[in-house]
């Protein structure tokens, strides 16, 4: 199973790491540059300080001749300088037995080195460049074989560089690094809490809201946030809410007007059904009243799936390119039948003989046969269905010269089971508005100049392929 992780935990991870490789990789790179920087001064100050000894003594002739006895019989000390980078250096000579010649007197550092190399059997005549390490101090060191003489056969100058400050400089430089890392990490680590804070705080509350949204609760939260993205996510989560709390008390409508529309034919079947069982009415007269409510059940059941499956268009219908011009005279039609009953004739105006759109035709021509079947019912002689295309969009408008829409039941028109007068289950135009607003248009209705009515439908142009 993933395992998971909450957000802090992640945050001080992350810190952690970035802090911690930060730090050793500065750790590495300083102590590199810091050997490299000691070591070279160091062998320079060495090689600094032979030279210096060989010019010494090429100038003194007589020294030369008795070197080394007659130096140390005089008890001679040999100090070199420190060079500009601080590092001291000085000598001593020894036989091949790791004894002192003469009467040299060495400092305590010098002996300290001594004892060293005796203890570690160094051989004086590879000995060149090699740091050792003594109890008190750091040093580079290096011997050079001095010419035999009457007085010694072999001896060895031994040379050596202090770098104990600059190791102890070193040494401090990386302690400072380690507490450093130890204070940013705690910094770090406070920083890490009130971050993780800052974001788990808001992610709690949106998720609470999410959760009441899940169980029904459907009041929005009017939280603030100073993250844009939370506040973003708030503001959607919110209008999530209020979409659902509108759909479900349009779904609470719906349940009551279906059961109250179903109720009516169901009533009137149930009655004439047991007259006809009772001998109370005529057969005949009854069956056709029964035929009829039927059919008003049967058109009213299939209203409603088609509602249905309109609130999942994308899985149930398949869109392509259609010709709206076709779609209209097929819808006048399937309708011409009851309009000449009505005496109603159409009225067409296309400004193209072909004008496509990209769209689910058989909802596309249910909501043109709808709109067509609600003017017949109002209009008085005639309907003018116009279709037009632009550069931003295609407007499909149907109008008849009836009476009109009163002004106080404009408002209603679209909502499902609203009925005006002389309507029939009040599906139609709720089904009209679903499928336009399904393929990303709009529907309006309006009383014209003339006193009739017009609905009109516009689709993007973008909605087209």
């Amino acid at each position: 199973m993933y395992k998971r992780y909450n957000i802090r935990t992640r945050v001080m991870t992350v810190i952690s790491i970035m802090l911690f490789s930060t730090f050793f990789l500065i750790g590495i790179i300083f102590n590199i540059a810091a050997r490299q920087y000691i070591q070279t001064n160091a062998i320079d100050q060495l090689d600094r300080s032979f030279n210096a000894m060989q010019e010494t003594i090429g100038r003194a002739e007589t020294i030369m001749l008795g070197f080394p006895g007659e130096i140390f019989d005089e008890r001679a000390v040999f100090a070199l300088r420190r060079n500009e980078f601080r590092i001291e250096s000085n000598m001593f000579v020894l036989d091949r037995s790791y004894n002192l010649i003469g009467n040299q007197i060495i400092s305590d550092i010098s002996s300290d080195i001594l004892e060293v190399i005796k203890n570690e059997h160094i051989n004086l005549d590879d000995m060149k460049n090699r740091m050792i390490i003594t109890e008190d101090g750091t040093y580079y060191i290096s011997s050079h074989r001095l010419p035999a003489t009457p007085i010694v056969e072999s001896a060895y100058w031994i040379i050596y560089a202090d770098i104990t400050g600059l190791s102890n400089f070193m040494h401090t430089i990386n302690r400072f690094l380690i507490l450093t890392y130890c204070i940013m990490f705690i910094v770090a680590s406070f920083l890490a809490f009130f971050f993780s804070n800052s974001i788990n705080q808001p992610i709690q509350k949106l998720c609470m809201l999410a959760l009441n949204i899940g169980r029904g609760d459907f009041t929005p939260k009017d939280y603030k946030f100073k993250d844009r993205e939370f506040e973003e996510l708030n503001m959607e989560l919110n209008k999530s809410a209020r979409q659902l709390g509108i759909y479900d008390n349009e779904q609470r409508a719906f349940f009551q007007n279906v059961s109250h529309e179903l109720r009516t034919p169901l009533m009137s079947i149930q009655c004439y059904a047991e007259g006809i069982s009772c001998g109370l009415m005529e057969p005949k007269n009854a069956s056709d009243t029964i035929l009829q409510e039927t059919a008003r059940l049967n058109e009213m059941v299939k209203d409603l799936l088609y509602i249905s499956k309109i609130d999942n268009i994308t899985s149930s219908y398949t869109a392509a390119n259609v010709d709206l011009t076709e779609i209209i005279q097929e819808c006048i039609q399937r309708q011409q039948a009851v309009a000449d009953k009505k005496q109603v004739q159409f009225l067409l105006a296309f400004n193209e003989p072909v004008i496509n759109l990209y769209c689910v035709g058989e909802l596309i021509s249910r909501a043109v046969e709808n709109l067509i079947t609600n003017a017949i019912r109002y209009a008085a002689s005639e309907i003018v269905i116009s279709c037009s295309k632009t550069a931003e969009y295609i407007e499909i408008c149907i109008k008849d010269d009836g009476n009109g829409i009163k002004p106080e039941i404009m408002p209603h028109i679209f909502e499902r089971f609203f009925k005006g007068e002389d309507g029939n289950h009040g599906i139609g135009l709720s089904i009209v508005k679903s499928i336009i607003e399904q393929h990303s248009g709009t529907i309006k209705a309006e009383n014209t100049s003339g006193g009739g009515a017009a609905f009109t439908i516009t689709i993007p142009y973008e909605n087209r392929r």
